[in-house]
């Protein structure tokens, strides 16, 4: 949900986290919102990027949809070097069946196998551009971060 700057009271503090409460004064607007910028961003990153690996699997011209979803075939070399070009589209999947962290006191991990409805699919995609002298593989969701910067 946006966070709807303008219906604060005139002298409301941006300077975040709120006071203890979030309280205002008795004659001050009510006003509702909630700090989700940032988790409404990255869900619409996440839908955006579910949609375009289904999209990219399903098409049958690949270069085409990549084109129409605004991929670029060639970027710009680090410190003036030649440039990258597009060479692979790299779709995996993982599937998340436990839980790994350090343990208090212990030279071994905590471990926490998941139940079957816990176990969850993780499509990762990247972008893998080359050229003679690096190699850069740009994560979709950075991808799609910055398109959705410039619309």
């Amino acid at each position: 949900m946006p966070h709807d700057h303008h219906s604060h009271a005139p002298d409301h503090d941006h300077g975040h986290p709120h006071g203890s409460g979030h309280n205002h004064a008795a004659d001050a607007p009510l006003h509702l919102h909630s700090h989700m910028e940032e988790e409404d961003a990255a869900t619409e990153i996440g839908m955006l990027c579910d949609q375009f690996i289904e999209g990219f699997r399903d098409a049958t011209d690949k270069a085409t949809f990549l084109r129409l979803a605004g991929v670029a075939f060639e970027v710009p070399g680090n410190a003036g070097g030649p440039s990258l070009k597009l060479v692979d589209v790299k779709v995996e999947t993982a599937w998340q069946v436990g839980a790994a962290s350090p343990a208090f006191g212990s030279a071994e991990l905590s471990y926490l196998p998941f139940p079957g409805a816990m176990i969850r699919e993780r499509t990762n995609c990247a972008l893998v551009y080359v050229s003679k002298q690096e190699r850069r593989d740009l994560d979709l969701r950075e991808f799609m971060q910055q398109r959705r910067a410039t619309m």
